[in-house]
């Protein structure tokens, strides 16, 4: 017989184990030395189960889409373990395999078990973007890689910590691969630092009630995540409905790249194929169907907001992600601009889902992190690299206008204060505003856009961007408009500006000290017709110079 709990003790189960991971998450922000963790909190972690590596717990301030690709990884570091019989207390495992559950090389991956009576009664997971691991350009979004290799180093699972001793050969190799050792450092030992509070919480939640009691609540938890799942797909008419989208290139070759959905929809399951989509693409858009299944798990928990963050929820849904598509390539194929990619594929799922369900759809955010590095070398010598990304609109939904300058919906990340990046690198930010009539016109507006300008401060700095909604720009729905398209401009070295030819993609440009890029975002699309929007919110719109005349209402 399993154990029974009552719904308060499994409501203070649910919240120790959600503050757990919370804690880990808040661990790394405030020791991590990169501001991409620290600031932008592009990090998660998690408590995953035993056996499968299946999601339990996620934290709440971490990125979603991390959560749903830990999974995999750690069901690789079981694997490994499996294979090679040797695991101990205090073992802690790294690596960043873009292939094997990881996303892309700069996300790297820590897992760890916690041990009670020499058996794994959970693992911890911790994954964190690091700032440069190597490759052909400094920050590692390579918008011209044609193969992994020119877009850092990859790691395998290997032991870092063994009986809780550290490797220091093997921090050494990872030191050794990146323009900038001593960032990586820190954000490893906070990383580190996160997985042994985690674990000292967890023996002491066991500790407090039982291994049986906990492990319990666990398998509710899971099993009630599951039931809301159904009920709510159940609620939906049965059906197949298809939706297509596109990339502008893959940063080779300026040929769109589409991504296509069928949703399925037969009483309480729904099945994702996306067998339509594009093939693997020469540049660096393909993903890893280990993360094209995590950015469907965040599209779907976007759309089913009751249903609680862990695995039970993927439960009735089935993928069809063939390999013969670049949403399930494998090495060697480059995966660096993954972050665009996946906010495709959750744009196709908010596209297919506004067509079973109209009156619950929200127009599509901006989807585009705008990936931007900027990097050279100080006067003393000291290389400097400056990796950020970049807010835009959310869509027009049934409740309201989008939010102005947000981030995607694949993260609860935070754009990294100006400030702080000018304090950190010889930049200087001189303008940060709203983009004026980014956002698409309807009865409820989408979000606006931003502009960013940055001066370099010094010279042969060099510049680059991995980003997309260039030519295709978000789109609205139940007749709301489309947002702004993307732009970016730089220097043409003549004292002019031009764009890049493969308009949201450039890698070859080195500005002066006083020379200026800027980035103008898209916003998000509208929800309903235009024609239907309050007089108010038109004399508001404006009033607040979100939208001009001569641009949308």
């Amino acid at each position: 017989m399993g154990t029974t709990l009552d719904p308060i003790t499994l409501a203070v189960l649910n919240g120790r184990l959600v503050q757990i991971a919370d804690e880990m998450d808040a661990t790394l922000y405030r020791s991590a030395f990169n501001p991409i963790i620290a600031e932008a909190h592009d990090a998660c972690h998690g408590l995953y189960h035993a056996e499968t590596g299946a999601t339990l717990v996620q934290g709440t301030s971490g990125l979603p889409i991390f959560v749903g690709a830990m999974a995999f990884a750690v069901k690789a570091v079981i694997d490994k373990v499996a294979r090679d019989r040797d695991l101990a207390e205090g073992d802690t495992y790294l690596f960043n395999d873009p292939y094997d559950g990881g996303t892309h090389l700069n996300d790297f991956r820590l897992v760890r078990p916690v041990m009670r009576a020499g058996c794994v009664f959970a693992w911890l997971a911790s994954v964190g973007h690091w700032l440069d691991v190597g490759g052909n350009v400094p920050g590692n979004f390579n918008a011209k890689a044609t193969e992994s290799f020119q877009e850092g180093f990859r790691v395998p699972p290997v032991k870092l910590m063994r009986a809780g001793a550290l490797q220091q050969d093997i921090v050494d190799i990872l030191a050794a691969n990146s323009r900038v050792p001593q960032s990586n450092w820190g954000d490893l030992n906070g990383q580190l630092n996160a997985l042994a509070l985690g674990e000292r919480r967890v023996h002491a939640l066991l500790d407090d009630y039982g291994d049986g009691t906990v492990a319990a609540a666990i398998d509710a938890l899971t099993a009630r995540a599951e039931a809301l799942m159904r009920a709510n797909i159940a609620a939906l008419p049965d059906g197949t409905y298809s939706y297509d989208d596109f990339l502008d290139n893959d940063g080779v070759t300026d040929v769109p790249l589409r991504i296509a959905l069928d949703m399925t929809i037969s009483g309480d399951r729904m099945t994702l194929d996306f067998s339509r989509s594009a093939p693997p693409c020469q540049g660096p858009l393909n993903i890893a169907r280990s993360t094209a299944v995590a950015c469907c798990y965040v599209a779907l928990k976007h759309i089913f907001t009751d249903v609680p963050a862990n695995a039970g929820c993927l439960a009735p849904i089935t993928f069809v992600i063939p390999d013969t598509t670049l949403l399930g390539v494998s090495a060697p194929k480059p995966v660096g601009g993954y972050t665009e990619t996946i906010l495709r594929v959750i744009d196709t799922v908010f596209g297919a889902f506004a067509k079973v369900a109209p009156e619950r759809a929200n127009g599509s955010p901006f989807a585009t992190i705008n990936a931007l590095s900027l990097a050279g070398w100080r006067k003393d010598g000291k290389r400097w690299v400056m990796f950020c990304f970049f807010g835009g609109g959310l869509g027009g939904n049934p409740e309201g206008d989008g939010l102005n300058h947000g981030n995607n919906p694949i993260s609860t990340a935070t754009i990294p204060p100006l400030e702080i990046l000018e304090s950190l690198y010889p930049v200087m930010f001189t303008q940060w505003a709203l983009r004026p009539d980014s956002g698409g016109a309807g009865r409820h507006r989408g979000g606006l856009g931003a502009i960013y300008e940055i001066e370099a401060l010094e010279d042969n700095t060099d510049i680059f961007l991995l980003g997309e909604r260039g030519k295709f720009p978000p789109f609205g729905v139940n007749g709301g408009g489309p947002a702004a398209l993307n732009r970016f401009i730089y220097p043409d070295g003549d004292g002019g500006e031009r764009t890049p030819p493969l308009v949201s993609k450039i890698t070859d440009v080195r500005i002066k000290a006083g020379e200026r890029i800027r980035l103008e975002t898209p916003g998000g699309g509208g929800f309903g017709e235009p024609a239907a929007r309050e007089p108010a919110k038109i004399a508001r719109d404006f009033a607040f110079g979100y939208v001009t005349r001569g641009g949308t209402a």
